[in-house]
């Protein structure tokens, strides 16, 4: 049955139109983001399949183009067309985070940081510099490595917080394995750069650790 066939308050679009986007199932999303099915499928029985195929609405997601393309129904448009809506939401957050106070906003930091790590397959370190409001002048990954880990220089962390005049830093990483606690070697890391960045005055406010569907703060443990 096409789409079309269906009742009106069982068509995606319009669902969501009438309810909003919370009220509709993942394949409903898909399905309109599809916007099409193929010979047999309809576009929400194809998302479901896809779905089923995949694993996940995430994973399907974070495929890289070669599996995503693989499937019937997807290829290079459909995974352009994803990609560009993937990167239009991490610019959202990352607009909305840098027009506020990142301490006052811990939950939109949170989910800024978690989008940005968690489905990396290296262990990346990633710095919000902030000014001394604590307003986000920048954040960049500054070092990536293996599964892991990653080495991280205080020094080239000092150099640029410096050329952006940052007066204080959250720091964050994460962790390839899901798990989200910190190690001896993060805590043992993350007081250096504390010693490192006292020196020029800038402080560290938070570090934390991106886990798959947690992440860990060290201010909250009471490690700054």
């Amino acid at each position: 049955m096409s789409l079309k066939q269906l009742p009106a308050q069982s068509r995606p679009r319009e669902k969501l139109l009438a309810r909003g986007p919370s009220a509709l199932s993942d394949a409903e999303l898909l399905a309109i983001f599809l916007r099409t099915g193929i010979s047999g499928c309809n576009a929400i029985e194809l998302a479901d399949d896809l779905l089923g195929r995949f694993g996940s609405l995430r994973a399907l997601l974070s495929a890289d183009q070669k599996a995503f393309c693989q499937h019937k129904g997807l290829g290079p448009a459909k995974y352009a067309q994803l990609q560009a809506v993937l990167e239009m939401n991490q610019r959202h957050l990352e607009e909305t985070l840098k027009q506020g106070d990142a301490l006052t906003s811990p939950d939109h930091t949170r989910r800024y940081l978690s989008h940005i790590l968690r489905d990396r397959q290296r262990e990346a370190f990633y710095v919000l510099f902030l000014d001394n409001q604590h307003r986000v002048l920048s954040g960049e990954v500054l070092f990536e490595g293996t599964i892991d880990a990653a080495s991280v220089y205080p020094r080239e962390v000092v150099k640029r917080s410096l050329e952006l005049n940052a007066a204080a830093l959250i720091l964050a990483h994460n962790h390839p394995s899901g798990v989200a606690e910190p190690s001896q070697a993060d805590r043992r890391l993350t007081r250096r750069l504390c010693d490192a960045l006292a020196l020029v005055d800038i402080r560290i406010l938070d570090h934390f650790v991106v886990g798959d569907g947690e992440i860990t703060s060290f201010a909250e443990r009471g490690w700054l």
